[in-house]
Parts: structure tokens; sequence; C-alpha cells
């Protein structure tokens, strides 16, 4: 009901057919942000196609694609570390010394070799840093580096294919068997197993005693 005042109204008429609505919308706005924070702010949902500009346009498909240059040439550590390691400026000069020596493209590299500071690369798969994840613990026990990250050696510009969310790593560490291979094979993108997944999978992982942990320690320590 518009209110009145000395024969004047406070508010207009229509405004009595606008209550409906306000109510409405005082219940369904509250639930949608409530649903928009649970769903798209989500680790299941904010990080996949993740795929941030690089100082240098490093190529994954030419590099470990058509050259086939193994992951641990540059990612010397994920054998014996936690960490992947990012290659230091050394390792790309060991080609491009004399590969492609003058490029504009590999300027912040010659820059970084001349001053001593590192190339300011921005990591793509980046866990919380109440997250620990061990990188050498999964590849000695032959889990594939393209289980998690995906085809690399197709990616011009590397991009977050999977979630990496606690669900995400709870179901491989409840089911490890198709995501296992054998561990000299690691590093081949292109790898298939010679039978069901599942059947090769559980026979390697009983030869190998493997069973992972999904207490909650594991990860959060």
């Amino acid at each position: 009901m518009s209110a009145e005042a000395g024969g004047r109204l406070f508010f207009p008429r229509w405004a009595n057919l606008a209550r409906p609505a306000l109510a409405v919308a005082l219940v369904v706005v509250p639930a949608y942000l409530v649903l928009l924070l649970a769903y798209g702010a989500s680790p299941r949902t904010i990080n996949v196609g993740y795929q941030p500009h690089q100082p240098v346009p490093y190529s994954h498909a030419l590099h470990a694609g058509q050259l086939g240059i193994d992951c641990r040439y540059c990612h010397t550590t994920v054998e014996k570390a936690a960490f992947a390691a990012v290659p230091p400026t050394q390792t790309c000069m060991n080609c491009h010394s004399k590969i492609r020596a003058a490029s504009a493209k590999l300027l912040p590299i010659r820059e970084s070799y001349a001053t001593g500071l590192p190339v300011p690369w921005v990591k793509v798969h980046d866990l919380p840093d109440f997250v620990y994840f061990d990188h050498s613990a999964h590849v000695r026990r032959g889990v594939g580096c393209v289980e998690c990250h995906g085809r690399v050696d197709k990616m011009e510009v590397v991009a977050q294919v999977h979630r990496l969310s606690m669900g995400w790593c709870l179901d491989c560490h409840r089911q490890p068997d198709r995501h296992l291979r054998p561990p000299e094979l690691v590093t081949k993108m292109e790898w298939v197993p010679p039978e069901d997944p599942l059947v090769y999978g559980r026979r390697l992982r009983e030869a190998t005693k493997i069973n992972p942990s999904t207490d909650c320690w594991t990860c959060h320590r």
C-alpha cells in the first residue's frame, strides 16, 4: 500500500506491484550466490583450462613432441624430489647458444644468461600451500606424466587439463590400476598398455606392492 501524507504519495502506486518481485529476489539471489561460490569457485572448475602467458613462447609440442626431448632433461628432479624443477637458463642455453641463438623470441633467455637472473616462468599446475604432493613418489611407481598433465607433447602452450582437486586425487588413490605403467615408461606420452588397463595395472600394482594411502596426513602434513 502506498503511504500518503498531506494528500501526497510517498511512493507511486505501482510500487505495490514490486513487492512480490522483491520478495522473490531476496530468496533467489542469495541461493544463486551460494551456488555460484560453491560450484564456480570450486577446484573442480576454476583451474581446468588455465593457460598463463609465459615470458618465452616455449613449445612443448616442438621440444617434447617433434624433437622427442625427455621430460626429465628439463624437469630434472621429478624422480628424486617432491617438486618438478623448472629448468635453469643454462639448460636452455645448452642448445640455444648455437641453435636459433639470435631469435627475438629467446631474448629473455639470453638476458637471463647474461645477468644471472632467472626467467620468470609462470607455474601452471599450482596446488594450494596446504597440499603436499611428491612427484618422485608417483613417478617412481609408474604414474605417467600424462596422467596428471595431459598430452603436453601436443601443447604449444601448456594448459591444465585436470581438476587436481582432492576428490580427483582420491579417485586415483582408491583405484590406481588404470593409471599405472612400468616406471621406465613414465615419460612416454603415447604409451598404451598391452592389454586391458585395469588388468595390466592390477598386475603391476600387485607385483610392486603399491597401496596408495587415503589418510588425510598423506597430503595435509
